[in-house]
């Protein structure tokens, strides 16, 4: 074959796309490194780079989840070669001992890829794969660290270097002492509750006390007669966490439509704040989320009416359990929220992705940020520790024909991680629910029963509804489902269209007074 020929890659534009930074630096070569452009697995940077600087993106990208990256030298942004012949020996040397001079911490491998610049001379590229690490946040022998963010690099403040030093176990954050004094400030009954449950479900003496058995389970340290509590046991069992963790509540909001709006058209509709230690949190959570969610009524192919809400409860609870388990408490002052909008639901935590999790890889890898919050939790039965909650989410949602929940993370000042689940009901802009005041106002909204809530729910989702179609919602006779149906139209609830000349009409029905529809 004549010298220089390079076969055409086998991949798309998609597939490249796809390679993980491994596959790259073992295939590298020009036409490879050439179609490759900036993202979040490769850098490129000018040959004549400062070692300092280059040490920079060492540190970025040791830290940067799921697998670092690589970093290209001779190579220009638009993919012109430009070769590292240009540089001096003595700089080139500097260059390639980056890591040990410059971040040592950093593990890395390099080589050199031959090119062909624009004129027809033989160069080369120097190319750095730099591997990401999951024991410790790397630092710039000068003491800074980096991370990568979509394209670009970002210094890490104090406060974010401890946080990421949490999430790599290199801060034991959940067995730090809490300044709490025990039990004064702790829920005795709900210690005692798990405690009986540890000892059970592990086989252990009924005659070791409850703060032996929180010592066993990592919750604290006994010293002499007295306990002393750590955070994770302030966090499951204290009466007051926001005494340490301002931000440990779940704030649920309710808004009117499919947007937040801000200013003048803020459009939330319910607000309400929830505190206490976390197992108590989920619980009210759990109540409050009961409360608003609707059940919405379809006719199947069979000819039988199947009610189901509007998201299954499997998805939303595991949802709010993995916010409240898998956040971050070194970001104290931030909350969890529940955001509801018509057509989804946003479940909303701090801190990013735990090392190693990613949107990609979330049904597969199991990485708990919290690992003694989350034992707890298991022995409270709250969770199961198989890493199978994200799983559940998105299997009940498939299950009632929903769209997959979708995970990202947020970089907009701290990172969180939002969980967004999706309803397939398009006409969502009329409801009855303990919120529906604007539609048929307060006092009446406490009268409805429940029948005639779910008829005025499938006159909402299907623009009408007439008397078969409530008999057979609701189990009732034909002349109780027409009573009702009348009923909530002497309510100026529903609008009742008929024949104006008061003949019998087979095509008679209901529909929402507020639905603007005509005949």
């Amino acid at each position: 074959m004549a010298e220089n020929i390079q076969l055409p890659l086998p991949f798309n534009g998609v597939l490249l796309a796809l390679m993980p930074a491994d596959d790259i630096y073992e295939r590298a070569d020009q036409l490879l490194l050439e179609k490759l452009k900036e993202d979040r697995r490769i850098e490129r940077k000018p040959a004549g780079i400062h070692p300092k600087e280059l040490g920079e993106y060492f540190s970025m990208w040791a830290n940067t989840v799921p697998d670092g990256g690589l970093i290209v030298l001779g190579i220009d942004n638009d993919g012109t070669p430009s070769g590292c012949l240009k540089i001096s020996h003595k700089n080139l040397n500097r260059i390639e001992q980056t890591g040990p001079v410059y971040c040592s911490d950093a593990r890395f491998e390099s080589k050199r890829i031959p090119i062909k610049l624009q004129d027809g001379s033989q160069d080369f590229a120097l190319l750095f794969r730099v591997l990401y690490r999951t024991d410790k946040v790397v630092k710039t022998n000068s003491g800074e660290a980096f991370i990568r963010i979509g394209e670009s690099k970002k210094r890490l403040t104090e406060d974010e270097i401890r946080e990421l030093q949490i999430d790599k176990r290199q801060v034991d954050f959940e067995r730090e002492p809490i300044d709490l004094s025990y039990p004064e400030d702790f829920d005795t009954d709900l210690i005692r509750h798990f405690t009986k449950e540890v000892r059970a479900n592990r086989g252990l003496s009924d005659n070791l006390t409850d703060e032996e058995t929180l010592e066993l389970r990592h919750l604290g340290k006994r010293d002499g007669r007295k306990f002393n509590p750590n955070t994770a046991c302030a966090l499951l069992f204290s009466k007051d966490p926001r005494i340490h963790f301002p931000g440990c509540k779940i704030r649920f909001m309710r808004f009117d439509g499919e947007f937040e709006g801000t200013g003048e058209q803020y459009n939330v509709v319910k607000d309400i704040s929830i505190e206490g230690p976390v197992p108590k949190l989920i619980v009210e959570a759990e109540r409050v989320l009961d409360s608003h969610i609707r059940d919405f009524t379809r006719l199947g192919k069979d000819g039988i009416f199947y009610t189901a809400p509007e998201y299954p409860k499997l998805a939303w609870y595991e949802a709010i359990v993995n916010a409240c388990v898998h956040r971050s408490y070194g970001l104290r002052n931030m909350n969890i929220f529940i955001k509801m909008f018509d057509d989804h639901l946003v479940i909303e935590s701090p801190g990013g992705f735990p090392p190693l999790v990613t949107p990609a890889n979330i049904y597969d890898v199991h990485h708990p940020r919290n690992p003694y919050l989350m034992e707890a939790m298991f022995y409270l039965k709250f969770v199961k520790c198989a890493h199978e909650g994200t799983r559940r989410i998105r299997d009940t949602m498939q299950e009632l024909n929903l769209p997959h929940p979708e995970f990202e993370q947020k970089e907009s000042g701290n990172a969180s991680v939002r969980v967004t689940l999706r309803n397939n009901i398009k006409q969502r802009k009329v409801w009855i629910d303990s919120d529906a005041s604007a539609v048929v106002g307060e006092k009446i909204v406490k009268t409805l029963s429940q029948h005639e809530r779910r008829a005025i729910n499938y006159a909402a989702e299907h623009g009408k509804v007439n008397a078969s179609q409530v008999q057979q919602l609701c189990g009732l006779s034909w002349k109780s489902a027409k009573k009702l149906l009348v009923g909530l139209a002497n309510k100026n609830i529903l609008e009742h269209i008929k024949r104006k000349d008061g003949r019998r009409d087979p095509y008679a029905h209901f529909i929402l007074k507020s639905s603007g529809q005509t005949q």
